[in-house]
């Protein structure tokens, strides 16, 4: 029988509905972007949870018209719980909570993380655990273990930024225009990769962890220095220069795993796996080892509703289903159920 799934998605600064059938196949998927933080250079948590209320009902009506299905043919209702903004997380939850009992259907709570891993189910249907995933996004960089669909170990992850927020943070400091990480990603295809010498951190002991402050800092106090000297940098070649620091730390760690544990079916997800670096080389690195590897297109990098009908569907075979007392929580392992 089929399954088909209402997604919410309400995380950060995008509100997103999407319906699912059997965790594979979307029928609709509709994202509501927030352009006005771009005059804050950030996400402004309550600008954003306001602007969630505004728009969250009626992006949930447009992505049940684009399925063609109507309420009644809906079997769930999923939504992102944590982790997030917590702000931004309770209008979804509320949301979600409150149609699911209206239409008396079950309600079932993702993992924000969890959701980005199975944006790979969609573009690759093929996929089945068990293999290794790199979630790298603004606020996350890890190495970990898809045992099974709800079953995830935490192999590695970053002791201070994400890589995301590093490439941020740079690109600011390069004057780039917010998300500053998608601007370098383009300013760094055009510059040359070799022109200047940035660290490797490492973290001692945890072979697996990565570590992004120390070169985020090196190179915001080598933009500074050269801008109080009234140096000339290249931006173009200090993005990529940058960017080819911060995705060798990522590789270098993903390959080192699965090596160490024998996998040879690697995915990449999140906001970062749309950085075209580290697409290129995941598949590089896999190729030239025989291995298999698997990235969600690009429209489904980013946060969106249909990720989280993809892992709502293995929730709910799995039979984590919530009551209504589930609340948002701002940080939760994805090893742990809310």
């Amino acid at each position: 029988m089929l399954v088909r799934i209402l997604a919410i998605e309400s995380s950060c600064d995008e509100t997103a509905a999407a319906v699912v059938q059997d965790g594979r196949k979307v029928l609709s998927n509709v994202v509501a972007s927030q352009e006005e933080h771009k005059l804050y250079g950030g996400v402004v948590p309550e600008i954003a949870s306001r602007r969630h209320i505004e728009v969250i009902s009626q992006i949930t009506k447009q992505a049940l018209s684009l399925s063609k299905c109507e309420l009644q043919g809906i079997d769930a209702v999923a939504v992102t719980d944590a982790p997030g903004l917590i702000g931004s997380l309770l209008v979804g939850v509320n949301f979600a909570k409150g149609l699911a009992l209206s239409a008396n259907l079950p309600l079932i709570p993702v993992h924000h993380l969890r959701s980005h891993i199975a944006a790979n189910y969609i573009t690759h249907p093929e996929l089945t655990p068990p293999f290794l995933c790199l979630v790298v996004s603004g606020g996350h960089s890890h190495i970990i273990e898809v045992e099974d669909y709800t079953g995830l170990k935490v192999l590695g992850q970053t002791r201070d930024d994400a890589a995301g927020e590093a490439f941020d943070k740079a690109a600011r400091t390069m004057k780039m225009p917010y998300p500053g990480g998608v601007h370098l990603d383009k300013a760094a295809e055009r510059g040359n990769a070799n022109a200047y010498k940035l660290p490797r951190p490492t973290v001692q002991g945890s072979e697996y962890d990565f570590s992004f402050s120390g070169l985020k800092t090196a190179v915001i106090n080598r933009l500074h220095n050269a801008e109080q000297k009234g140096e000339h940098i290249n931006v173009e070649n200090m993005a990529a220069s940058f960017r080819a620091a911060v995705v060798d730390c990522l590789m270098e760690n993903f390959v080192k795993a699965a090596q160490n544990l024998g996998y040879t079916k690697l995915a990449a997800a999140g906001g970062v796996s749309a950085n075209l670096l580290l697409r290129r080389r995941l598949f590089e690195e896999c190729k030239k080892r025989g291995w298999q590897a698997y990235i969600p297109g690009l429209a489904l990098c980013g946060d969106n509703a249909a990720m989280v009908g993809a892992q709502a569907y293995y929730e709910y075979q799995k039979g984590n289903v919530a009551t209504m007392s589930l609340n948002a929580v701002a940080t939760l392992n994805i090893d742990t159920l809310s």
